[in-house]
């Protein structure tokens, strides 16, 4: 490695770039805002079977940054629904319902596809599919 290569390195720190820092978020508001943004998307329904997206499955990925940003990676159950175009912005809406929330992006995502057995006991029970 040349010299100019390795004063290049040591211009950086991981600890410089804010790794290894601990999250802004303490532990107990993390777990207020899972169990809130859980209860908005519970309040979310596909108007074709009536269990929220929640129960359903549908929600795959949620990461909330230490500014209280949230993206949400979601699904449907099937591609051609006829709500597709309307259903990331009632979660968002729900979303941004939820105290503490700065801002909320909504993906949706057909990888993997969504299944029946993506849903709870409880969606299960609700559409008698045991």
């Amino acid at each position: 490695m040349t010299e100019a290569a390795e004063s290049q390195e040591s211009l950086f720190s991981l600890d410089d770039m804010g790794a290894n820092q601990p999250s802004a978020l303490a532990q107990d508001e993390l777990t207020r805002l899972t169990d809130e943004l859980i209860a908005a998307f519970k309040t979310v329904y596909d108007p074709e079977i009536p269990v929220d997206i929640y129960e359903l499955g549908l929600i795959y990925r949620v990461d909330v940054s230490d500014d209280r940003d949230v993206v949400v990676d979601m699904t449907l159950t099937a591609p051609g629904c006829p709500v597709a175009g309307e259903m990331p912005g009632w979660v968002k809406e729900a979303v941004l319902t939820v105290k503490g929330v700065r801002d909320c992006e909504v993906n949706l995502v057909f990888e993997p596809p969504w299944e029946s057995s993506k849903m709870s006991d409880e969606a299960k029970l609700q559409l008698n599919m045991f």
